[in-house]
């Protein structure tokens, strides 16, 4: 191989690399709800949406916000309850609708009280985490899945898609980065 028709080749090459290297398919940036008080990092532009849910009986209003990239959704769902009680039953009622919609298996879950909860003592606050798995249209999906009660409002903060897609990386980012306000 000539060395005057390997120059453009390399050149080509790395001109490719470097703009790969410059448009990440995950774009990180911080997000704070107009309609509830959460802050979030989504790792691409989210749409927010509301609209009335029955969980159970108690029907509310569920703003869900949320940004899909590479068919894995990352999005936080809130609402809020009449009371503490309702809001408390909503976080179970949320959490068994959405694995029954991917028909998906728990394989890991802990219920606790939240880290909203720990630094106030009138707050009061539940919390349910899962890790699941199953299938949609025939594709292996996972869905983790964060649960949260505080006083009235409650919240989901999801991460789901096809399970190959799914780095765990992505899921603590998305999931660490959820904060009450």
């Amino acid at each position: 191989m000539r060395t005057s028709s390997f120059k453009p080749l390399l050149l080509s090459l790395l001109a490719g690399v470097t703009l790969a290297a410059c448009s990440p398919q995950f774009n990180w940036r911080d997000y704070s709800s107009q309609d509830a008080p959460f802050r979030v990092m989504f790792p691409d532009k989210p749409a927010t949406h509301a609209r009335d849910v029955d969980l159970n009986g108690m029907t509310v209003k569920m703003t869900m916000t949320a940004a899909q990239v590479e068919g894995i959704m990352f999005a936080v769902g809130s609402a809020e309850a009449p009371d503490a009680d309702k809001a408390e039953a909503a976080v179970g009622a949320m959490k068994t609708a959405l694995v029954r919609n991917i028909g998906a298996t728990i394989r890991s879950e802990k219920q606790g009280k939240s880290s909203a909860a720990a630094g106030s003592a009138s707050a009061r606050a539940s919390a349910i985490d899962i890790d699941a798995a199953g299938t949609q249209k025939g594709t292996p999906m996972r869905l983790v899945g964060h649960f949260e009660s505080r006083n009235k409002r409650f919240y989901q903060v999801i991460v789901m898609g096809p399970e190959k897609k799914i780095s765990q990386d992505q899921v603590d980012m998305f999931m660490s980065s959820f904060k009450l306000q």
